[in-house]
């Protein structure tokens, strides 16, 4: 029944989804504010998500059955990771044995379930956005993992979230140290990407091809979808708080942690262009390999 508790309610799935909307929603609310807009009140996602979930969901004719599993088993999958970031950050001593890992390939599903879900709608639009995505994938998760094994070998091989912030705490944040901050930066990047926010919103190009992955998507299906995106809003600001600024991990300073990050997010979204697939994917090849791989050398060091 904890476990169920841990799952449905605090801090999995009801806990994440009420935080990403309104995450979302200050994401909307800022950019709004960046265009000279008076944005969507606090409760516009709530009600657009009821809204959508009310719908029918239409069917491809052509679809096959992973076109419906392909959005919920995305959504499953997040809110388990959701749940365990959230068990490290307010109950450390909750942690298992290689949690951390288990947090990197659940944080993978939802892209793969969203290349499931466009391939099986057999959309020429839908497929173009899920060749972007499975490059886009392939792109950040190498800068990604770079960056966690930094984190691993800072804190002496810990593969548990408890242990990485219990040495934090013991120390000092793995951001300030040469290696945490460059390993930093390279997360916070790919995190972007994991997002399909600016400059990496390719898979869903509206301009190009019209929602791309969720083009053939409706009614509840999409709203799964688009509660995926809240949650990860949510999820991945957490997952850098605990990676690199587990110092101090009280209530107030961990909502400021959170808060600074996702304007961060925010404010990258608004300020670049988005770019072709060819040089995102050239762009985590390239400069952000460079930095994840300079900081796990640092680290190996012991800077």
């Amino acid at each position: 029944m904890k476990a169920l508790f841990y799952y449905l309610i605090f801090p999995g799935f009801l806990f994440s989804a009420v935080a990403g909307l309104l995450s979302s929603w200050v994401e909307r609310k800022v950019t709004a504010r960046i265009q000279w807009r008076v944005g969507p009140p606090w409760y516009q996602n709530f009600l657009d998500l009821i809204k959508l979930s009310g719908k029918e969901t239409i069917i491809p004719k052509q679809a096959r059955a992973t076109f419906l599993l392909a959005p919920y088993l995305g959504l499953f999958s997040l809110v388990l990771a959701a749940t365990i970031l959230g068990l490290a950050l307010f109950t450390p001593q909750q942690s298992f044995t290689g949690d951390l890992i288990v947090v990197v390939y659940l944080l993978v599903i939802p892209a793969i379930c969203a290349i499931i879900g466009a391939s099986s709608s057999r959309n020429p639009l839908a497929s173009v956005g899920a060749a972007r995505e499975m490059k886009l994938v392939l792109g950040y998760e190498l800068p990604f993992v770079l960056s966690i094994a930094t984190v691993i070998v800072k804190t002496h091989g810990g593969i548990r979230l408890g242990d990485i912030l219990a040495f934090q705490m013991n120390f000092n944040s793995l951001f300030f140290s040469f290696s945490g901050a460059l390993a930093f930066i390279a997360a916070l990047l790919c995190c972007q990407a994991k997002l399909g926010l600016a400059p990496f919103e390719v898979a869903e190009a509206e301009q190009e091809i019209m929602a791309g992955t969720v083009i053939e998507y409706s009614g509840s299906a999409l709203a799964a979808f688009k509660l995926t995106k809240a949650i990860l809003l949510y999820t991945m600001p957490v997952l850098l708080i605990l990676f690199f600024l587990g110092k101090d991990i009280s209530p107030i300073f961990s909502l400021a942690k959170y808060i600074i990050i996702l304007v961060v997010f925010i404010l990258i979204k608004n300020t670049n262009p988005r770019l072709r697939i060819d040089q995102a994917v050239r762009f985590f090849w390239g400069p952000v390999t460079a930095i994840a791989g300079l900081a796990l050398i640092l680290a190996l060091l012991g800077l």
